[in-house]
């Protein structure tokens, strides 16, 4: 089971979550809030101070971050934070993912992230690899990738990339196509991908039209195992922009290593026409990590259950995310990190309330406001939990 720290600071909230990773590394999971109601610059740089000084307690530095997630509640912060990000963490951190999805606490930002982290020096290299901006907007200027090799493995995180073209369909295509020209530049293709997430300016509008889009280019691409992943509203930073994907992907242990997640209590998701998997583990020598797929009150039939009734809702949120687990011989107690999604920001105090009570909490978890791809869901969540192998003779 991983170890879990939690530590609070006069004025902030950082959580870490820490497990054995492949080779010579482990596996470090933050994420940081403000907890004062200062203005926004205010509060950026107390997240990217407590980020920096997490890293630093771990024994990690801003060259072991992978990826990081940026939560915010207005675009016309970016340059805000990205300043303040850059005075904290340097040039060393890797390109991050923008998403305008506000956190439910009423602050400027919420920031997720993860780490490999060598346990001596020389046993995995780190390369950035940059796109081509499809436009000169400051979103599409963050797209790009961090490579980690090590311990016989390649893993890429990328940024969000920003889809271009007339129509949701040609702008998600587009954002896909993006991802896999960089995946090829570092030596892997989308059939290592084990994780996407979508982020949609419009998800009640667009989102037929992503899993259109998603249908044709998986197709396209030849994939058999679909990737475990979100799909949510959030805005990208570009204006000009209605779509925005991120990937990660894996290699080192071949395709048919990373197992789908299934459970009796959800049918699969392409049955309605929303190509993911329910959940994927990824086992790697040293233990098996699980990604698990955005998850809300869906039922066996795959229909949306307990219509207006958020406590229901989420109560049947987290007993399908314990069931994948369980499927695995895991638990809640092995989750490392989370993102817990509210359509309604005025539902976030009863939220963290039902997540706290079911055990769905000690560990990084972000929790923001986003609608999500049916009118009446109020709530989902996203997570990874870790699975290490006993010790020799244990």
């Amino acid at each position: 089971m991983p170890s879990i720290g939690a530590e609070v600071a006069s004025r902030r909230l950082r959580e870490s979550a820490r497990a054995d990773g492949p080779g010579e590394t482990h596996r470090l999971w933050l994420a940081a809030r403000p907890l004062d109601t200062g203005g926004p610059a205010a509060q950026v740089e107390a997240v990217y101070r407590d980020l920096s000084l997490a890293l630093g307690t771990a024994g990690a530095s801003p060259q072991d971050l992978v990826g990081e997630t940026i939560f915010a509640r207005d675009a016309g912060d970016l340059a805000t934070i990205l300043g303040a990000r850059a005075l904290a963490l340097g040039g060393a951190a890797p390109a991050p993912t923008f998403v305008v999805q506000p956190p439910l606490d009423g602050s400027a930002l919420e920031v997720a992230a993860n780490a490999v982290v060598p346990r001596s020096p020389g046993v995995r290299s780190v390369v950035d690899v940059r796109a081509a901006r499809p436009c000169a907007c400051e979103g599409c200027a963050l797209s790009g990738a961090r490579v980690v090799r090590g311990g016989g493995r390649t893993m890429v995180r990328t940024s969000g990339f920003q889809g271009v073209g007339a129509g949701l369909f040609a702008q998600a295509t587009e954002a896909f196509r993006a991802g896999e020209r960089l995946l090829r530049e570092a030596g892997l293709g989308f059939r290592d991908v084990v994780r996407t997430w979508v982020w949609l300016r419009d998800i009640d509008r667009d989102y037929d039209e992503l899993n259109a889009a998603r249908r044709a280019f998986f197709e396209e691409a030849g994939l058999e195992r679909r990737p475990a992943s979100t799909g949510v509203q959030g805005a990208p930073p570009g204006a000009g922009h209605d779509v925005s994907i991120a990937l990660e992907a894996i290699t080192g242990g071949g395709e048919a290593t990373s197992a789908p997640m299934t459970t009796p209590l959800l049918n699969e998701a392409w049955t309605y026409g929303a190509d993911f998997s329910r959940g994927l583990g990824v086992p790697d020598g040293h233990g098996t990590t699980l990604l698990l797929s955005g998850t809300a009150s869906i039922d066996e039939q795959g229909r949306s259950v307990h219509a207006g009734d958020l406590r229901a809702q989420a109560g049947r949120m987290i007993d399908n995310i314990e069931s994948l687990l369980a499927g695995r011989g895991a638990g809640l107690g092995d989750l490392v990190s989370g993102v817990v999604y509210a359509k309604r920001r005025e539902d976030g105090p009863a939220l963290r309330e039902i997540c706290r009570a079911r055990g769905f909490g000690g560990f990084p978890c972000v929790f923001v406001e986003a609608p999500l791809c049916r009118p009446e869901l109020l709530c989902e969540a996203e997570a990874v939990a870790r699975l290490s192998l006993p010790a020799a003779g244990a």
